[in-house]
């Protein structure tokens, strides 16, 4: 028995010595491809395109897939790309998923990679930007790819890319995103066992990975309310119903329903109004008015009493004075919640990434992705990426100042190996 323990020791050396040197090529290979992943990402953000609209977008990422002999599927969601990578290793169905669409606002910034684009939405044309950063993501993953093809023979179980269309919504009444992907089947075939995505952040230093188990980003509704009362004279509003003078003390009422009626100790409720309608000239009380906005919660079941509350507030306020609301509310995305084991056990490859001294716990936050969809088929943990330069003030996310330092996005390529190599291993 004692001639084992040698034998067994040269055995756990060897594996750990095999570990090492796949980290540190993961490393050398994510450094020396930096420079094309910039480039990369400068290309896709001078040539944006908006949600399921994205065409050219699909076809620069899925020539490079393509290049690296993977197996590439377009026209997934509309303008979506899925690939797949077979590792040489067994081991589980990861997935790595970036977004890669842009929005309708006007760049401001002096880089000279700027954004001039123009293009159609909704029948109007406006300038388009990438103003969230989803440009940076599909360059990290499109490094990631080319980094494990490299790596083939040594990875883990298999690899599928997901390149996800309409993040940020599609336009009008269209279908699209991650939801839209989901419904088409991308967690089939093969079936994913865990999700993994990175969102770059304008308000994090370069370098530096954040996290949180559980619910971490917002579900997020759009809501719309109709009020209809009688027009009238604005100079005898006696003879009529007030449409406008009602929907404000519907909106007052909506934000007691935060203030009043949300228990906020278990997690935080936003309900904004962003868009007002009603009237054509100073002395007309109008018959209808509508207004427009968006609810943001992190717990699921609270998602659901908001929606009966603001229905049953807009109502019955209404109905004091006379007149009737009718209440539509749409759902665009879920709670993000990140599957608290898969964030323990990934830990450990965000750290190596970015090191322990950079990989942060943070608290939650109000805003919202479509990743959640992914997360209703499978574990899944979305993380935030450092995009803020060293010493400088953070720009805001869908603003024409947006931006983002791309020095250091190799941090995102080396998390996102580590993650395959990981996780993968894990056998299913």
């Amino acid at each position: 028995m004692r001639k084992l323990f040698p034998l067994f020791a040269l055995l756990l050396l060897s594996i750990s010595s095999k570990a090492q040197n796949i980290q540190q090529l993961i490393d050398q290979k994510a450094k020396a491809l930096l420079p094309k992943v910039i480039e990369w990402r400068r290309h896709i953000h001078q040539n944006p395109e908006l949600g399921n609209r994205e065409y050219k977008t699909m076809e620069y990422i899925a020539a490079h897939l393509k290049s690296l002999g993977l197996e590439v599927t377009t026209g997934v969601a509309k303008t979506g790309v899925v690939a797949i990578l077979k590792g040489g290793k067994p081991g589980s169905v990861v997935a790595l998923r970036a977004d890669i669409d842009g929005l309708p606002i006007l760049e401001r910034t002096n880089v000279p990679y700027k954004s001039t684009v123009m293009a159609d939405y909704l029948g109007q044309q406006v300038p388009v930007m990438h103003a969230c950063g989803h440009d940076t993501h599909v360059a990290i993953l499109m490094g990631t790819a080319e980094v494990l093809a490299s790596m083939k023979k040594d990875v883990p179980g298999t690899v599928k890319f997901i390149f996800q269309p309409a993040e940020e919504g599609p336009p009008g009444t269209e279908e699209g995103g991650a939801a839209l992907m989901v419904k088409e089947g991308v967690m089939e075939n093969p079936k994913v066992d865990a999700i993994f995505g990175l969102h770059i952040s304008a308000d994090t230093e370069i370098g530096k990975i954040t996290y949180k188990s559980g619910a971490f980003m917002a579900s997020s509704d759009w809501f719309t309310i109709k009020v209809k009362g009688k027009g009238a004279h604005g100079s005898a509003p006696w003879t009529g119903i007030d449409p406008i003078m009602i929907s404000a003390q519907i909106i007052n009422g909506l934000q007691t329903i935060v203030s009043r009626s949300s228990d906020l100790t278990k997690a935080p409720v936003v309900i904004t109004v962003g868009k007002f309608n009603g009237g054509v000239r100073e002395n007309i009380i109008p018959e209808e008015v509508t207004f427009s906005g968006t609810i943001r919660t992190l717990d699921s079941k609270m998602q659901k009493e908001v929606h009966e509350k603001i229905k049953h507030t807009a109502k019955t306020i209404a109905e004091a004075y006379g007149a009737t609301a009718e209440v539509v509310i749409d759902t665009k995305t879920l709670v993000t919640y990140n599957t608290p084991a898969l964030v323990t056990n990934t830990l450990p490859s965000l750290q190596r990434a970015a090191g322990n001294e950079n990989t942060v716990e943070e608290t939650w936050t109000t805003g919202a992705e479509d990743f959640s969809y992914f997360g209703e088929k499978a574990p899944a943990f979305f993380f935030n990426l450092g995009g803020m330069p060293k010493g400088a003030k953070s720009t805001s996310h869908h603003t024409p100042d947006f931006l983002i330092d791309d020095s250091m996005l190799d941090v995102g390529v080396k998390a996102f190996c580590n993650i395959v190599f990981d996780y993968g291993k894990v056998k299913k």
